[in-house]
């Protein structure tokens, strides 16, 4: 007996087609998962330079973040255009097109390393912006590149699974990636998608677990809230981050798409809504004291420790992000709202004395950032698999299933979607209307 028949596989062929697109997957995810740890641990090096450089002269060091947004800006712009932003809607917009996508600019491996780069000058600049978003782009990118070499067909599902394989690894949360596949990425969900998003994601979160460690991107954490208490301030914080998060979308999208003549007067002087963009983050940053610099992610973390934060944390954080998305620069948004929302959170606290801070600035963290994205399954999981805290899903789903409703009244595009049809050719937006 063959060893194909003693594991009732005699009948399955293993044609080079279905071998060599394997091999893609596999190549592709371990190179994306190899990719992600550079590029955080480039992130953390790029941030750390300018926060000493804050400390030893804040005044010289914040006189330079708007040039650095005019140079970046105007590079971005002027070289590699698909690579302004995210990175999220132009991989949604390359889902909608994979086979001429795979030889255009939105994915390619120039433009992957053209994100890779200005992320890094703009954290070095002070920027309020992450490196999730690129890490998606970039990863989509790594994989349909992979499949070009092998001579594999680049379909949605290569597309899809390559940028949810980035969520995953640039948080270290596999259910996450999975989950942002469905509810952003993919349109149509089919199940063979899913099987690849699945299997692109482990690989790459084995990648990760292996040379990075078994590490939870926030700390473990264990909040509880009473029943009365979720009954009250889960809403409270679910509606107050759907304000917050809906307005920031609605900005954002006005910028891309409105024809007011502010608007499309600003669309048309790039260079001068950069440099306006960076004296806002400029003054953010001084007025704060430096916490609306870069990420965020120190002062979010010491927030969910249970710690405290300057209270102008919070809202300096959003005006430093929303000046920075509104640049054009490339550079993602996910990091630094989780930020505003760990602000949010905080302020709530100031309110509802008594009730354990960590748990509500979790709750902050869930409701701005659905807010925001409007993908409240994603929030969630995310959520929880950055703090390793079952505890509080309860009432984490009450506040982003809140904040997604009050959000879509404030903006009745989604965001991505949205910000999506700008990278697409004019025959597809009016095929896929």
């Amino acid at each position: 007996m063959s060893i194909l028949a003693k594991f009732g596989l005699e009948n399955y062929r293993f044609d080079r087609g279905t071998l060599l697109a394997r091999a893609a997957a596999v190549i592709g995810a371990v190179l994306l998962g190899l990719v992600a740890i550079v590029f955080a641990q480039s992130g953390e090096l790029a941030q750390h330079v300018f926060t000493r450089a804050f400390a030893t002269n804040p005044l010289l060091t914040a006189a330079g973040t708007p040039f650095v947004f005019v140079l970046v800006v105007g590079l971005t712009r002027r070289w590699f255009p698909e690579a302004r932003g995210s990175g999220i809607p132009q991989v949604m917009a390359a889902g909608h097109n994979p086979a001429a996508s795979a030889d255009g600019p939105l994915i390619s491996l120039r433009t992957a390393a053209a994100k890779f780069a200005g992320t890094l000058a703009m954290l070095c600049g002070g920027g309020a912006v992450g490196r999730e978003g690129p890490t998606v782009q970039i990863s989509a990118a790594l994989m349909v590149a992979v499949h070009r070499w092998l001579r594999v067909p680049v379909n949605a599902g290569v597309i899809i699974a390559g940028g949810a394989a980035g969520v995953a690894a640039a948080f270290n949360t596999p259910l996450a990636g999975v989950a942002f596949a469905i509810e952003e990425l993919a349109a149509a969900f089919e199940q063979k998608v899913a099987v690849f998003v699945m299997a692109a994601v482990m690989i790459s979160g084995l990648v990760s677990l292996g040379i990075a460690g078994d590490y939870v991107y926030f700390g473990a954490m264990s909040r509880h809230l009473a029943i009365r208490d979720i009954a009250v301030l889960a809403p409270v914080i679910g509606i107050l981050g759907g304000l917050a998060g809906g307005a920031f979308s609605r900005c954002l999208v006005a910028m891309a798409t409105s024809e007011r003549r502010l608007f499309v007067l600003a669309r048309s002087h790039p260079l001068k809504v950069a440099l306006a963009c960076g004296i806002v983050v400029a003054g953010a940053g001084l007025a704060s004291g430096g916490a609306s610099w870069g990420t965020g992610y120190e002062t979010t973390r010491e927030l969910l420790s249970g710690g405290q934060a300057s209270i102008a944390f919070g809202p300096a954080k959003f005006i430093a992000t929303l000046a920075t998305a509104l640049s054009g620069a490339p550079g993602g948004i996910f990091a630094p709202s989780l930020s505003v929302g760990a602000g949010l959170g905080q302020l709530v606290s100031f309110f509802a004395k008594g009730e354990p801070s960590g748990a509500l600035v979790l709750l902050g963290v869930a409701a701005y950032f659905t807010g925001v994205v409007r993908a409240p399954l994603t929030a969630v999981i995310i959520v929880m698999e950055m703090t390793a805290d079952r505890a509080m899903i309860l009432p984490l789903f009450i506040a982003a299933l809140i904040a997604d409703w009050v959000s879509s009244k404030v903006c009745h595009a989604k965001l991505y979607h949205t910000l999506a049809q700008g990278f697409r050719p004019a025959q597809v937006k009016h095929s896929g209307s």
